[in-house]
């Protein structure tokens, strides 16, 4: 087992399996040439490698030998119980193909592996991902529907689809084209500008705009300064209040 390298955002986060290292390394160097929006994380010489990193790092996507000593590729169906992965089976044998999609596989590669049929499988696997991550957003804008008021965010942090309940978040602060989402335990970060937010919250009640790079929840507010035009945050975070905001942040918290 190698760990490669971490992953960036909206990148599909991968990992290959094959017993033969040259195998690997093939496959490796045609991802890097050919499917940039691939990073892999790890390659792995076998399938109890494969599945306690698949179990650690929940990748989007497996590339998977099937003919390997002691474990199949096939065999990964018997340990999980539900896959939050898409495989793409890789095999010198054209006879195993009906049964890799007997295993709910996206696609499989024929070694020696020809990059047009590379491309398209990674094609699918991104369509793939990018249905669900729409079901995702769909079932949380159902529930903002119904709810009349939102009540969760979703943002996409190192290749992982995060969901934050509004009630926890205490600011959201810019920084250049992203932001970040201050919560309680946590900070994120979310390739969106403030001005993303602002609309996203302009029916919300409990947050409001109190400077050109900060959203602030009410609720979390301890104090502020009228002197430095900063407020107090629960978690030790002090925002700063623009002297424009300083009437309509004033008559906010007063109602």
């Amino acid at each position: 087992m190698q760990l490669l390298y971490l992953a960036g955002m909206d990148k599909i986060r991968a990992i290959l399996v094959d017993d033969e290292e040259s195998a690997r390394d093939v496959l490796q160097s045609l991802l890097l040439r050919f499917c940039p929006e691939v990073e892999l994380l790890y390659k792995c010489s076998d399938l109890l490698q494969a599945v306690e990193i698949i179990k650690k790092e929940q990748p989007d996507l497996v590339f998977l030998d099937i003919e390997m000593p002691n474990y199949a590729g096939f065999e990964i169906v018997n340990f999980f119980d539900e896959f939050n992965f898409s495989i793409i089976f890789v095999t010198a044998y054209d006879k195993y193909a009906l049964r890799a999609f007997d295993v709910a596989a996206i696609d499989y590669l024929l070694k020696p592996i020809e990059i047009n049929r590379l491309k398209q499988a990674v094609c699918k696997a991104r369509n793939h991902l990018d249905l669900v991550h729409n079901k995702a957003q769909l079932q949380l804008l159902n529930t903002t529907i119904q709810a009349r008021e939102i009540k969760k965010i979703m943002v996409m942090e190192k290749g992982y689809q995060q969901i934050i309940p509004t009630d926890k978040i205490i600011a959201i602060e810019a920084q250049e084209s992203y932001c970040f989402i201050h919560t309680a335990d946590k900070k994120y970060t979310a390739s969106r500008n403030l001005k993303h937010f602002e609309t996203m919250f302009s029916e919300h009640t409990t947050f409001i705009r109190v400077h050109k790079s900060w959203i602030v929840a009410k609720n979390h507010i301890l104090n502020y300064s009228k002197s430095d035009l900063s407020i107090s945050l629960s978690n030790g975070l002090i925002a700063k209040l623009s002297k424009y905001k300083k009437a309509e942040f004033e008559e906010s918290i007063s109602g």
